[in-house]
């Protein structure tokens, strides 16, 4: 930078006294353009084909070979990117051997952009092609799987229909007695009817008699209250006269433990008062005992340093003889470990000498000093012990890897044969069966799907008459979620009570929940009845308004089934409604009684009086 700033270059231009450049090197000034302040630094670098290093530079002086090499005056070299200015005379070199052969790269890429797009038109076309096919593919089995969803629901409607015929036969038949039966009751009870007594005298009477009756209870509801006043008022009496007598005991207790303080402590005073008398003269005999023991104190204190002294001279003296006794201790163990070395060496050479010459005679059937006459070989034509024993290793191998020869391998392959030929017909037998079986599971899930749907479809109508009636409003539906098939599908119940948002069964209140789930469960009775139905505190969370709903639909639903319903409740507006009722009473303490009262006959007894 030129000028005043605080960083620039001053006094660059070339001097008479500058080195001059090695001979047969070009400065780099002549091969770039550069400000004039660098005019000095650039004529001072030296630009050659190569340097081998034979080159000598002057103090200040620079080497840049056009491979981009760089070598200074002081030794320091830099190859590659080291050099900047070697950097941008390759990138201009480059730039030259690109602009000459830009022309020739140009018409080749104009040739393969107009091959390209013919090749993009055709893959686009091919595209096309593929998707209407699969778009056809597609709906054509879209058709075949609405086909047989069309004929398994024919076919379940024509099942369904079916049972239902058979079920209004049986229905008019049993209709029929029913019928029957009621027509003898009917005359029945118009004879009872005819044989009770005048029914305004006994209202009357009864009148009175629960008119007395509520007098007696609100008499004894009086009375009750009185006692348990009076039985409250005896027993906070009864408590304060207890909290008085145990503070009055208290009291005493602390008054007699104050006095025994009072006489212990007197007791002490004494005591103290005798302890300091005998203790007046115990310094004087204190002070003498100490000066005598200072003196015992000293001279046990000289002996005991003597003693110590002559024992760390034993100490050291112990040391040095258990050092040596250790040195000798070691060498003796080294000789004796080289010994049972030796010796276990020994025994093993002698045991493996056996060994080979029982081998030997085992073999050879000749003891081993005879062998190399029984075989004819020369001892000087051995080579060395351990390649020989190498060749006899590798022989033994590969004779054992061989192995013995099976004179029952052709009797085996036959065997092999045959087990091959069962087991490839038995894979095909098992291909068939297994196709049959995913047959079988194919018509089965079918069947099962369209007799799931039906159901499905008769529950949530059900669902839906149910919940409006329960609710006197509102709408709800059940939804398969999760899954396209029916099979793997989840249940999710969509309610909406009047006036609230359609939401999720989780999202409801308790007595909300109650309601939606009594409507699906006799929504489920609607469609497949069963003989009896329990339901356990269903009405538990229920208000007396959503109470008085449930028991008008399970009125109705004794009318349009044939279901008997026992409902576990405590409820007495539930209990009001029922035909009969059934319960625990204990009238002796320990002894349960089951009772029922029939609520039918118990109305018509009534309106017959």
């Amino acid at each position: 930078v030129e000028g005043e700033a605080e960083r620039r270059w001053a006094g660059a231009q070339p001097q008479a006294g500058d080195p001059t450049l090695p001979a047969g090197a070009g400065a780099l000034a002549d091969h770039v353009e550069a400000p004039s302040a660098l005019a000095r630094r650039l004529a001072q670098i030296a630009v050659v084909e190569t340097d081998d290093g034979s080159i000598a530079l002057a103090a200040g002086q620079r080497l840049v070979t056009l491979e981009g090499r760089l070598r200074r005056w002081d030794g320091f070299v830099a190859t590659g990117l080291g050099s900047a200015a070697a950097e941008r005379l390759i990138r201009v070199n480059r730039l030259a051997e690109i602009e000459q052969a830009l022309p020739e790269h140009a018409d080749a890429v104009s040739t393969a952009q107009t091959a390209m797009d013919r090749a993009v038109e055709t893959m686009r076309a091919a595209a096309a092609a593929g998707e209407a096919a699969r778009k056809a593919e597609t709906e054509a089995a879209a058709a075949i799987r609405q086909a047989e969803r069309d004929e398994d629901a024919a076919a379940v409607a024509i099942e369904r229909l079916e049972l239902r015929r058979t079920g209004i036969v049986e229905r008019m038949t049993q209709a029929e007695g029913d019928v029957a039966d009621a027509q003898g009751g009917l005359k029945g009870a118009e004879q009872v009817v005819g044989a009770l007594p005048d029914a305004e005298a006994t209202d009357a009477v009864v009148g009175d008699l629960r008119i007395r009756a509520e007098a007696a209870q609100r008499a004894l509801a009086e009375i009750r209250a009185e006692a348990a006043t009076h039985a409250r008022a005896i027993s906070a009496d009864k408590q304060r006269a207890e909290t008085a007598a145990k503070e009055k005991a208290a009291w005493r207790t602390r008054a007699a433990d104050a006095a025994r303080r009072h006489a212990d402590m007197g007791r002490r005073i004494e005591e103290a008062e005798g302890e300091g008398e005998r203790l007046a003269e115990a310094p004087a005999r204190i002070a003498a005992d100490l000066a005598s023991a200072e003196s015992e104190a000293e001279g046990a204190t000289a002996a005991a340093e003597a003693e110590l002294a002559a024992e760390r001279e034993a100490e050291a003296r112990l040391r040095e003889v258990d050092s040596r006794l250790a040195q000798v201790t070691e060498a003796l163990s080294i000789a004796r470990e080289a010994r049972a070395g030796a010796v276990a060496r020994a025994e093993n050479q002698e045991a493996r000498r056996i060994e080979l010459a029982r081998t030997a005679g085992e073999r050879f059937e000749c003891p081993p000093p005879l062998l190399p006459n029984k075989l004819g070989f020369d001892e000087a034509t051995l080579q060395d012990v351990a390649a020989e024993s190498a060749t006899l290793d590798r022989l033994t191998a590969e004779r054992e890897r061989i192995g013995p020869v099976n004179l029952v391998a052709e009797r085996e392959l036959a065997e092999l044969e045959e087990q091959a030929t069962a087991s490839q017909s038995e894979r095909e037998e098992l291909g068939l069966a297994i196709n049959r079986l995913r047959g079988s599971i194919g018509s089965l899930n079918r069947e099962g799907r369209a007799r799931l749907l039906a159901a499905f479809e008769a529950v949530n109508g059900h669902f839906r008459s149910l919940f409006t009636t329960l609710f006197d409003g509102g709408q709800a539906h059940l939804e398969l979620i999760e899954s396209d098939d029916p099979l793997e599908a989840g249940l999710e119940i969509l309610a909406q009570p009047p006036g609230k948002r359609l939401a999720t069964l989780t999202l409801l209140s308790g007595g909300e929940q109650a309601l939606t789930a009594v409507a699906l469960i006799f929504a489920l009775f609607l469609t497949n009845p069963a003989p009896i139905c329990v339901l356990d505190e269903v009405d538990a969370p229920l208000d007396d308004a959503n109470i008085e709903r449930f028991c008008d639909l399970l009125d109705r639903m004794t009318q349009e089934t044939d279901t008997r319903y026992l409902i576990v409740t405590h409820n007495a507006v539930t209990m009001s409604r029922m035909h009969r009722l059934f319960g625990v009473t204990m009238i002796e303490r320990g002894v349960s009684r089951l009772v029922s009262v029939d609520l039918g006959g118990a109305e018509r007894l009534l309106a017959a009086e």
